[in-house]
């Protein structure tokens, strides 16, 4: 069985908060009768946590370690058994501490058995799974990895004597440092100057230590020595993954518990239930837009967490309804990252290529901030234009810095790739990468046609809750592999009820690496359906096929049209990009699909076609067949005729005008 450390998070947290709010608790009371209240200062998750992502290389994507310059990972497992000796209480605390958050069977060797195995059965309480723990006498032969975990030694000024907050069940003095093993130091140093160093009659909770020593341990070499690392040469992070089937449902267990822990920790979540995991998850309230707006930036706070503000927030490009702020903590944006340089890996990006990136940026909008936080991470050269690219900026780029790569909206750059292949005959571009919204067939066989485009990829995501999914090259239409150790997808009614297998519904996210304005059962906005399928490229399971915006579902004459449903039907006139426009008139219902094109269009011939297509979209209708109510016309618009979006570049699909009110 593995255990996971944010498991052990939730049973320091547990402690802390008992020893915050109930003074008279059992491990207070424990500490105080053992002469070793001391201890409590060790007891900080936040602190703890921090040193264990730092150790881990990503806390959240344990027991993975994604290699920086590729697209490979190491493992960290366990070394089986550590065995401390209780030379110092803080010593064998800190020793239990991280070696339970390694994964290991802990052994104390002590003469203060009744404490330890008290103190170990209350840190239990917290009901999350936590690694074997043995107490025994001081001399006891015991199999397992002998751990002598370093003494703390502040290094006061001078001659200044002991402050009031020392504690030598803690720290140690020159006299009362342990023997440095020639092995290596046993003595972790830490000096004092000026107003830290404190003065004798300090009081303890002024101790300047405390809140730096379990991220000094998790920065040590001692440390290191309780996990092996084992490098998997040639396999990826969702390779990875999928090999770890049987422990997919227990690690996706534990990172539910400590994102529902954490989101408790804000005003909004204060009365979420606790859960125990996965079969859980569907008894936890949907969070809708309405709700997300309401209670989160910049109108409340109430999404927040109390702790010190970090990291970026940005600003959706409200493609659909009024924008919203999402806060994303440090941890937050160093989670995306480390999830992402893996996914533009399996999309087809390598080391060596040369990147242009169209994505809009500025306004606080994420597209072109993220990934060039993202894309810095990898051996790759990239060149930023954001959305001001000019197709003099394309041939130049090809020309003198043979890119190979684009990344961005179709909406953007296939007018500008057209034009710059009408201006020169050669230009090749081998990789086209894409997001925002959807690519037409037609235009990914011009790219393969007029391009030699080798990879076209597409990835799903979003400013509220990050990448949602992506397209390997053996993916195509709008499949894309997801990722639940980031993000987890459900599919719904419109009551919020789960839809058969295989079935259309609504996407709620659940975002398991996001922490500061957490999204649980989070409402985005787009339908799918999950299927499973075996891929090519290796990575089988779920596989979620997008299917546009929730908002591009319409209804009219009583029936319904989705966007998805006209493009589809267009296929044959290669469309660019196709908006809905839909209005009411004392009591007469119209739509008007305007067609973006680089082709002719004879616009009747399209109407009559889609007429033929869609029955909702025929003179057809449920009512007295003498009355007008109903009126369908199709407009051609030369390509980028059809209005962007100021901040994100995107086009709005559905125009649903019967819904503004006065």
């Amino acid at each position: 069985m593995r255990y996971f450390p944010t498991d052990l998070l939730l049973a320091v947290e547990h402690a802390e908060c008992d020893l915050a709010a109930v003074p008279d608790s059992a491990l207070a009371r424990l500490l105080d009768g053992a002469g070793l209240t001391g201890l409590s200062r060790f007891f900080d998750s936040v602190q703890l946590g921090a040193g264990l992502d730092e150790l881990f290389g990503g806390l959240s994507q344990y027991p993975w370690q994604s290699v920086v310059d590729g697209n490979d990972v190491y493992e960290l497992t366990p070394v089986g058994t550590v065995v401390l000796d209780d030379h110092r209480a803080g010593n064998t605390l800190r020793g239990l501490l991280l070696g339970w958050a390694t994964g290991n069977k802990v052994v104390i060797r002590t003469e203060r058995a009744d404490f330890w195995r008290e103190l170990v059965a209350l840190l239990r309480r917290a009901e999350v799974p936590l690694p074997e723990a043995e107490i025994l006498g001081p001399q006891a032969d015991v199999a397992g990895s002998p751990v002598r975990v370093p003494d703390l030694l502040p290094v006061l000024p001078g001659n200044a004597t002991l402050p009031g907050w020392f504690d030598a069940e803690l720290y140690a003095t020159d006299e009362t440092a342990a023997t440095v093993e020639p092995a290596g130091a046993t003595v972790l140093r830490t000096r004092l100057t000026g107003e830290l160093a404190g003065a004798a009659e300090s009081a303890v909770q002024d101790d300047p230590l405390a809140a730096t020593v379990l991220i000094g341990d998790c920065r040590a070499e001692w440390t290191h020595g309780l996990s092996h690392r084992v490098y998997w040469r040639g396999t990826t992070l969702s390779a990875a993954r999928g090999m770890d089937a049987e422990e997919q449902q227990p690690r996706l267990d534990a990172k539910l518990r400590y994102l529902v822990q954490q989101a408790r920790h804000t005003p909004y979540y204060r009365d979420l239930p606790r859960v125990g995991g996965l079969s859980e998850l569907g008894s936890l309230p949907i969070l809708d837009k309405a709700a997300l707006d309401a209670h989160s930036l910049p109108t409340s706070r109430d999404l927040s967490s109390p702790g010190p503000r970090t990291g970026e927030v940005l600003r959706s490009g409200a493609s659909s309804g009024a924008p919203r702020y999402i806060a994303y903590s440090r941890t937050d944006w160093e989670n995306m990252i480390r999830e992402a340089a893996p996914l533009f890996y399996a999309m087809g990006l390598a080391p060596g290529d040369r990147l242009i990136n169209t994505l809009y940026g500025g306004g606080l909008y994420g597209g072109l901030s993220t990934t060039l936080c993202e894309l810095s991470r990898m051996p790759l050269e990239c060149y930023s234009t954001a959305q001001n690219v000019s197709v003099d900026d394309i041939l130049m780029l090809c020309q003198s810095f043979s890119a190979n790569a684009l990344l961005g909206l179709p909406v953007l750059i296939m007018p500008l790739l057209r034009e710059a292949k009408a201006r020169r005959p050669q230009l090749r571009i081998q990789k086209v990468l894409y997001g925002g919204t959807a690519m037409s067939e037609s235009d990914k066989s011009w790219l393969r046609e007029q391009l030699g485009t080798e990879v076209i990829t597409s990835v799903l995501a979003a400013n509220d809750g990050a990448q949602l999914g992506y397209q390997c090259d053996a993916l195509g239409g709008t499949l894309h592999h997801v990722n639940p150790d980031y993000n987890l997808i459900e599919v719904v009614d419109e009551n919020g009820a789960p839809v058969a297998p295989g079935e259309c519904g609504e996407l709620l996210i659940t975002t398991l690496q996001k922490f500061e304005g957490p999204l649980i059962r989070y409402r985005i906005g787009d339908l799918g359906r999950i299927v499973e399928q075996d891929c090519a490229c290796g990575v089988s399971g779920q596989v979620l096929e997008y299917l546009g915006r929730a908002d591009g579902l319409i209804k009219v004459k009583g029936a319904t049209v989705t966007h998805t449903e006209v493009v589809e039907s267009l296929a044959r006139y290669q469309p660019s990009q196709v908006q809905l426009v839909v209005e009411s008139n004392e009591g007469r219902e119209s739509i008007a699909i305007r067609i973006e094109s680089s082709q002719p269009l004879d616009v009747r011939e399209v109407r009559e076609h889609l007429m033929s297509e869609i029955k909702t979209l025929d003179s057809d209708h449920r009512f007295d067949g003498s009355l007008d109510v109903f009126e369908f016309t199709v407009e051609h618009c030369p390509e980028g005729g059809i209005e962007r979006n100021a901040v994100s570049g995107k086009i709005k699909t559905v125009i649903d005008r019967r819904l503004v009110t006065a």
